[in-house]
C-alpha cells in the first residue's frame, strides 16, 4: 500500500477596512492524491467563491499562480484580495493517531440534505428600496458562507 500525499487548501482572505484591514488565513480543505487533483478542487472553490467584502463590486478577476489562485475583487473605494493556494500536508498536531481504519458508517437514508442556497441578488435587485427605504432584497441573501 502506497501512501498518498495530502494537500492543504488554505484560503489568505482580505477582512476589515480601511486602516484595520488585515489578512486571515484557514486551511479550507485537505485533499488526498496528486497535486494536480488538489488543484482541480482549489480552482473550483475558487470560482465558487463569494468574498464577504466588498459587498458591491465594480470588477472581479480571478488569476492563477504557481500554486493557486488570486481572486480580485474592486469595490466602490478599493480592492480585496483572497488568495487560493495549495500546500503538502507535512504535519498536523490535531491529527488522529494512526492505527486501525475506522468503521465506515452508512449514510442514513432518512436524513435530507439542506435545500440549496437560493442565487445572489443582482446589484439591480439590492438597488431596489420600499417607499420607507428598506431595500426589497435583503442583501444577505444567498450567501453561502451564513449556511
Amino acid at each position: 500500500m502506497t501512501a498518498t500525499t495530502t494537500w492543504g487548501l488554505v484560503v489568505e482572505t482580505t477582512v476589515g477596512a480601511a486602516e484595520r484591514k488585515r489578512t486571515e488565513a484557514q486551511v479550507v480543505a485537505l485533499v488526498e492524491g496528486t497535486r494536480e487533483e488538489a488543484l482541480a478542487e482549489l480552482e473550483r472553490r475558487a470560482r465558487e467563491h463569494v468574498p464577504t467584502h466588498p459587498f458591491h463590486h465594480k470588477r472581479r478577476r480571478l488569476l492563477r499562480s504557481h500554486d493557486g489562485f488570486l481572486l480580485i475583487v474592486d469595490g466602490a473605494w478599493s480592492s480585496f484580495l483572497t488568495r487560493f493556494s495549495v500546500a503538502e500536508l507535512l504535519e498536523d498536531s490535531a491529527a488522529p493517531a494512526p492505527g486501525p481504519e475506522p468503521a465506515v458508517e452508512e449514510p442514513d437514508p432518512v436524513a435530507e440534505e439542506p435545500p440549496p442556497a437560493p442565487p445572489r441578488p443582482t446589484p439591480e435587485q439590492l438597488a431596489q428600496r420600499d417607499e420607507d427605504g428598506v431595500p426589497v432584497v435583503p442583501p444577505w441573501l444567498g450567501r453561502r458562507d451564513l449556511l
